[in-house]
């Protein structure tokens, strides 16, 4: 329970029709500085001010990516609980937050004409990609079941690029967060989950090849099609242990070993696949032992991918 005077300090915070909305709008899912004041048409400072208020109490969470920070509710503590039991209890039919609503799917429909834009871009390359390798619904349904119906508290994703896991896998995690190095990933990521309603899951910029451990620790961590670029996935997969909690899992996809020289030339590629002995040593080396591992041959006899998944548990 918190103290008399901690509690007051969050009720004060909280007892504010700014950050009332505020709050309400986060509960829809994470959003910038900028986002919210197009939505409250309010100044920039004005904004900023009621979100520290709002942090300093611990009903929403702070996220620096470089110069910009995202916003979002607490997923824990008094502030957490407070928040949540507000948010229940707004009237969406309120004439203001009517037009809040208006606004943030607005703001929000902006932000997805700019992501098929992106997606335009870089087309031709994914398009390519996908037809190296087994259709990616039988993979995703693999991971779905990779975790046996469970449904755990804190999922994080590790490169999760445009969040497609943190959607497959929205209904096994009380709380999920997706780390990514690419700011245009992370905002085809954010449109991908606000389209589909996931407001239990943040994405966050990062280095995956170094990572914050303020993240975790997590039950699960999923690193799907990432470790093929690094030089040293071995120790990448050491990097992730430091999120793990005790006890806790890794379900790794990736692809296994090939002679496709052209995606190391032409698409970044580090490692022409991944082999199940490598994987037993980078896991054995990083605390972690291989508990299963399911292989998906390609559909292209020619020149296809096989693609991996391997499950990994903490030996502890």
């Amino acid at each position: 329970m918190a103290e008399l005077d901690e509690l007051v300090g969050v009720l004060k915070a909280a007892g504010e029709g700014t950050r009332l909305r505020l709050l309400a709008l986060l509960a829809d899912g994470d959003h910038s500085v900028k986002d919210l004041t197009e939505i409250l048409k309010q100044s920039q400072p004005r904004v900023s001010r009621h979100l520290k208020l709002l942090a300093d109490a611990g009903l929403i969470e702070r996220n620096a990516e470089g110069a910009w920070a995202y916003y979002g509710l607490a997923q824990e503590g008094d502030g957490a609980a407070l928040a949540q039991w507000l948010i229940e209890r707004v009237d969406d039919s309120d004439q203001e937050r009517r037009r809040d609503i208006e606004r943030q799917q607005a703001v929000r429909a902006g932000q997805q004409a700019r992501a098929k834009e992106y997606f335009a871009k870089v087309a031709r390359s994914w398009d390519l990609l996908k037809t190296l390798h087994v259709p990616e619904e039988a993979v995703e349904a693999a991971v779905v079941a990779a975790l046996n119906g469970r449904h755990v508290d804190t999922l994080i994703d590790l490169g999760t690029g445009t969040g497609r896991m943190l959607e497959v896998l929205s209904e096994s995690y009380k709380r999920g967060i997706g780390i990514d190095s690419s700011r245009e990933m992370l905002a085809v990521a954010r449109s991908r989950l606000a389209t589909s309603g996931i407001a239990h899951a943040q994405v966050r910029l990062g280095d995956i090849g170094d990572v914050d451990l303020a993240a975790g620790p997590a039950d699960v961590i999923v690193i799907h099609q990432v470790l093929h670029y690094f030089d040293d996935p071995g120790r990448m997969l050491a990097q992730a242990r430091r999120l793990l909690k005790p006890g806790g899992e890794m379900i790794i996809v990736d692809f296994a070993p090939h002679d496709l020289e052209f995606l190391r030339s032409e698409h970044a590629h580090r490692r022409l696949g991944l082999s199940q002995s490598q994987m037993s040593g980078w896991a054995a080396a990083a605390g972690l032992r291989v508990e299963a591992v399911r292989e998906f041959p390609s559909q292209s006899p020619e020149r296809g991918l096989t693609v991996c998944l391997w499950r990994l548990s903490d030996k502890t």
